[in-house]
């Protein structure tokens, strides 16, 4: 099963720019690197590795839902006089396939799943063989793709190989200490209440991780909507475990959660919304939930808040 578009093709797009000696030269000089990255979470990352080395920029900004992304003129553009593309990989970018194959034809395309051990996926029954792509709510797991954005970085700008590496360092240990948290925090609530209801099953690996059951309306892509049955498979868990609270996301329509609330209360059982999560985007840039460890942090205590 193939994590990404091709390892192979990567990597040779990544020598043949090496090999090409006045272009490699000007980008490993004083000139930044031009990096595009699909989400946020992978900007927070290479961002932090590059430093002042390169000018990262992501395509999907705030609420947006990568499943449904379709690349504008502009988008194409910026990736067309990248450097580098950094993607998620494992089908998460699954409209702009197409463009990232052509891309790697002529510059370093990376897929930052790449470094992430198949062992380590979740494979889903009812994901038709692939691997779900929201690895980035296991922070242990995430922390296995910047392995992926230092390789590029260095290939790209030996001459800060030891500053990407030491930045590299600095970013794994801060992860470590949030995966340590987030634990921390979760084992504050009662077994029975660790259960997240929220509008899609982007969770799965946090609920791996971290001992909570996750329950999605719709499945890992959002690419088709909750119908009747989904509202109806939740509704009964909810009124059955007595759930207190259900979440909806930054880049997910609300409306089949609030769906599921009214259908409770039609029930007799007063379910609140107990906050938004941002699941597939980042908050707004310059907010606390605008960076990777923000936007953890903004989930794991709306849910413990919501849920104790």
């Amino acid at each position: 099963m193939s994590k990404s578009l091709s390892k192979t093709a990567c990597l040779l797009a990544l020598a043949c720019l090496a090999a090409c000696g006045g272009e490699a030269e000007d980008q490993s000089g004083t000139d930044s690197l031009r990096v595009v990255t699909t989400t946020g979470m992978i900007a927070d990352l290479a961002g932090r590795i590059a430093g002042p080395h390169a000018a990262v920029e992501a395509l999907m900004g705030p609420g947006v839902d990568p499943h449904l992304y379709k690349a504008s003129e502009s988008a194409v553009r910026k990736l067309s006089e990248a450097d580098l593309v950094l993607y998620n990989g494992l089908h998460l970018e699954g409209k702009m396939g197409d463009i990232l194959v052509k891309m790697a034809r002529r510059r370093p395309v990376v897929a930052v799943s790449e470094s992430v051990p198949d062992e380590r996926l979740r494979e889903p029954p009812e994901f038709a063989g692939q691997y779900d792509p929201h690895i980035w709510f296991d922070v242990a797991l995430w922390a296995e793709t910047i392995d992926s954005i230092l390789a590029a970085f260095v290939e790209l700008d030996p001459d800060h190989a030891d500053e990407f590496t030491r930045r590299a360092d600095e970013l794994r240990s801060e992860l470590d200490e949030l995966d340590a948290w987030v634990g921390r925090r979760i084992a504050e609530l009662p077994e029975d209440r660790r259960i997240l209801v929220t509008a899609h099953d982007a969770f799965g690996y946090f609920g791996q991780r971290y001992g909570v059951q996750v329950v999605g309306l719709q499945g890992i892509s959002t690419l088709a909507e909750a119908g009747l049955q989904d509202v109806e498979r939740v509704v009964d868990l909810v009124v059955d475990r007595q759930i207190r609270a259900v979440f909806v996301e930054s880049s997910v329509p609300q409306r089949s959660v609030e769906a599921v609330q009214v259908a409770c209360r039609d029930r007799g059982h007063e379910v609140v919304i107990g906050g938004q999560l941002f699941s597939d985007a980042m908050g707004a840039p310059g907010t606390p939930e605008g960076t990777y460890a923000g936007m953890v942090r903004h989930n794991v205590n709306t849910i413990v808040n919501s849920l104790q």
